[in-house]
């Protein structure tokens, strides 16, 4: 039960070049509006968000804390201590949704553990609108994060992924530094099965936004895209049984 008065907002920022109009409600522009006071993991990139949102205040004077590396139980008291004397606060993400593979769960969690009241609110998920734009199984899904950089340590994890997927019919989600997607591709297609359907979510919201499922096999026919620096998200999902590769 909510026993304190401060409320934590989760706001949600844009992905890419989009309109605020486009991403997000009015009722969440309004809200952004409202507060003063802010968690996020980079102050600097906060403020820029709220300035392409049309942030009426003076930007300087939102109160922005920072998310430090190694997120403590002391520090998690202290960001949450303004809201639990009464003032509300919203929690953002660098893109994207908060706590949604992102630091800022500690953040909702510790609201939680001191009964403050955690209000979510509607905007652009790039893990979600992946999904959603690659046909592939919306009924059973996990997301990974990052996978390992080694090469043949990636490409074992995917084998391992795929076996998973194929067993449960589970679609897999996971993303890459976006210097490092032009490799991450390269290896689930060493990796995967040729019939095995891995998506590719590009840049989701912005200009260079691009999307496209097919199979392994299917994307050596097709030829590569050009993910180079670019957000991106990649799905795959085994068809069959499961390989004993």
């Amino acid at each position: 039960m909510n026993t304190l008065p401060g409320v934590l907002h989760l706001l949600p920022v844009g992905l890419g070049a989009a309109t605020p109009a486009a991403t997000h409600p009015a009722q969440v522009l309004s809200c952004f509006d409202s507060l003063d006071y802010f968690i996020a993991e980079r102050a600097k990139t906060a403020r820029a968000e709220l300035r392409r949102l049309g942030y009426s205040r003076p930007i300087q004077a939102a109160e922005i804390h920072e998310l430090p590396e190694h997120l403590d139980s002391r520090t998690i008291a202290e960001l949450l201590a303004p809201i639990a004397a009464g003032r509300n606060g919203g929690l953002v993400s660098e893109a994207g949704c908060p706590a949604v593979a992102d630091p800022g769960a500690l953040i909702v969690r510790g609201a939680h553990e001191r009964g403050i009241r955690v209000i979510p609110h509607v905007g652009p998920s790039s893990l979600l609108l992946a999904l959603m734009a690659s046909g592939l199984n919306g009924q059973s899904f996990a997301f990974h994060g990052y996978l390992p950089q080694k090469p043949e340590e990636r490409v074992q994890t995917i084998r391992l992924l795929e076996r998973e997927s194929a067993r449960l019919q589970r679609t897999q989600l996971f993303i890459e530094t976006p210097y490092r997607n032009t490799a991450m591709l390269a290896s689930l297609l060493e990796a995967c099965s040729p019939d095995t359907l891995i998506s590719v979510a590009r840049g989701l919201t912005g200009q260079n936004e691009w999307i496209a499922t097919h199979t392994a096999a299917g994307w050596k026919k097709h030829g590569l895209p050009d993910l180079d620096r670019q957000p991106t998200v990649f799905l795959l999902l085994a068809q069959g049984a499961p390989s004993a590769r």
